[in-house]
């Protein structure tokens, strides 16, 4: 049960589903909307989406893709960044993040992380710069932001690009500036795990006109005029194709989703803060367990809630899953290390030992978080962990 205007998601296999998309009737009503216009993509409604995002993050451009590995891929290939270039990106990340290296050509340099917040750290950074390194993707994970001053003034330092994986992170903040801002470009995802859903979806957002103008043409094949200005005035097979493009397009349905749920996005945040303090209460003074610290909640996301299980800890990470599962309780792990997989062992490079990023992955786990989570049910949660650690 979403609440009072909400749809009811399934979910059978859970008490406490590890994850619940939060989609209400007025998104539904959006969705219906856009699915009656004549532009199904590359519309109005990705214009105002585009223009609503850009005025959230007090960005100068806002440009709407298919996803956010899209969005990665786009600013890499606008930033000029290509075959055999090095690109540092933290060991603890999704995928995505290392696989848009590879896809232009490049080689994935992996850092290791800080203890405390689990992003990139500085000085892994610094030990992995060669004369070869041309850019740095930071990633804020979980919502908690990257120390973007030490990271920027390094780039500076070294003439370094920096694209900042914003996946987590709508709705965080550093400095009073929102993060998306400091980097070259900023990549955000609308996945349905993600604080803001357009079921699929990106958006890079730049206060760089010819990174806009570069990812605008790109997504759409290269070409000039889109969908909407070809069949609106003029002929429509009068455009120019002016580089090598994709078919990187966000649509009308989804674009209408997003504006909907733009709306309420602080909202939701807050309940989410809510819910991290809440479990933060609960979670206090347990042998072994390691929870937040509550100074990184401040301009926050709050979209991972991640404890660490050490050894000091009565059982490990994976049986305190186990338990969790049993219960009926959902969780995971954010993330496998990078260099855990084949094809980042084979594709990838570090100058570093990793040992927290290791380290970090044998105790880190994410505990259910979404603005519908309920106190009763992270009652649920926060009794099940007591017990299996007590």
């Amino acid at each position: 049960m979403l609440g009072k205007n909400n749809v009811k998601i399934k979910n059978n296999s859970n008490k406490v589903p590890f994850f619940l998309p939060y989609v209400d009737s007025k998104d539904i009503t959006a969705i219906k909307k856009a699915a009656s216009s004549v532009f199904l993509t590359n519309g109005p409604k990705l214009d105002t989406f585009e223009q609503k995002f850009k005025e959230f993050t007090k960005s100068k451009f806002a440009i709407g893709v298919s996803n956010a590995t899209a969005a990665l891929y786009l600013s890499l290939k606008a930033l000029g960044i290509k075959k055999n270039d090095e690109v540092i990106i933290p060991d603890l990340t999704f995928a995505a993040t290392a696989n848009v290296v590879l896809q232009v050509g490049a080689i994935p340099v992996l850092a290791d992380i800080d203890e405390e917040t689990l992003n990139i750290s500085i000085e892994s950074i610094i030990r992995n710069i060669s004369r070869k390194t041309k850019a740095i993707i930071p990633v804020h994970l979980a919502g908690t932001s990257c120390d973007m001053k030490k990271i920027m003034k390094v780039a500076r330092s070294n003439s370094l690009k920096v694209i900042e994986d914003c996946a987590h992170g709508i709705g965080t903040s550093y400095n009073k500036k929102h993060v998306g801002n400091f980097g070259n470009a900023g990549c955000f995802s609308f996945y349905p795990t993600k604080n803001l859903t357009t079921i699929e979806g990106g958006m890079v957002i730049t206060n760089d006109k010819k990174i806009a103008d570069f990812i605008q043409l790109a997504r759409n094949h290269g070409m000039s005029r889109s969908l909407m200005s070809r069949y609106s005035s003029g002929k429509p097979w009068e455009y120019d194709i002016k580089d090598i493009g994709y078919n990187f397009r966000l649509d009308e349905i989804r674009s209408a989703l997003g504006i909907s749920q733009l709306q309420k996005l602080t909202i939701l945040n807050k309940k989410r803060l809510s819910a991290f303090l809440y479990y933060n209460k609960g979670l206090k003074n347990i042998p072994g367990l390691i929870i937040p610290n509550e100074k990184n909640f401040k301009n926050n996301s709050c979209h991972l809630y991640i404890i660490r299980i050490t050894t000091n800890a009565k059982i490990s990470r994976d049986r305190l899953f186990y338990d969790l599962q049993k219960n009926g309780i959902g969780s995971s792990v954010h993330y496998k290390p990078l260099h855990e997989f084949t094809l980042f062992r084979k594709k990838g490079i570090s100058r570093d030992s990793l040992s927290v990023s290791k380290r970090m992955y044998k105790e880190i786990l994410s505990l259910p978080m979404y603005p519908q989570l309920t106190r009763s049910k992270q009652d649920l949660v926060i009794n099940s962990i007591r017990n299996a650690l007590n």
